[in-house]
């Protein structure tokens, strides 16, 4: 099986961040797997996408067209990738951010105020990793023990002050 996987939002929200961290859990789960990142040109702000595919099989393509998971952190990235979410597919949304309501039916639409959230829970930058909390929740793609052995891999050295913070934004999203 495998699941493709679009991340997206402006420069800063810590898009490849999440989507370094969904690779390694892939790997700890000795599945196949792409990480393809796509940004700007834009230091801050511009835009951020990233493209992972988790796989039982090899992957022929790092590119995902269309997704079987959008995790959309603003409403520019929402506007652009909620038309290519395969039919069935999921889509994880910053509500804070988004206040636009999808009309597809052939999808699940999970929309968590998730910068709100982080801000609420002094976890400054912790929306994206909210968002794959409730991503790990819905979709099962994950355990809890494998997304914290992935952030632990992702995370330097020189930040390793802020696992714990990462620990709980994806506790955060999991109850959310």
């Amino acid at each position: 099986m495998t699941t493709e996987i679009l991340l997206a939002g402006f420069g800063g929200q810590g898009v490849l961040f999440a989507g370094k961290i969904l690779a390694y859990c892939g790997l700890m789960d000795e599945k196949e797997l792409s990480w393809l990142p796509s940004y700007g040109p834009e230091m801050r702000g511009g835009t951020a996408n990233c493209s992972v595919c988790i796989s039982d099989d090899p992957i022929g393509s790092p590119l995902v067209l269309t997704p079987d998971i959008l995790i959309a952190m603003n409403q520019p990235s929402f506007d652009k990738f909620i038309g290519a979410v395969k039919p069935g597919g999921k889509v994880f949304a910053d509500s804070t951010l988004i206040d636009t309501a999808c009309d597809r039916t052939d999808i699940e639409v999970y929309t968590i105020p998730s910068t709100q959230m982080a801000d609420d829970n002094e976890l400054k930058g912790g929306s994206n990793i909210i968002l794959l909390g409730k991503l790990i929740k819905e979709t099962g793609l994950f355990t809890l023990d494998t997304m914290k052995k992935g952030i632990e891999k992702v995370v330097p050295p020189s930040k390793a002050h802020l696992i714990a913070n990462n620990f709980k934004a994806i506790e955060l999203g999991m109850n959310a």
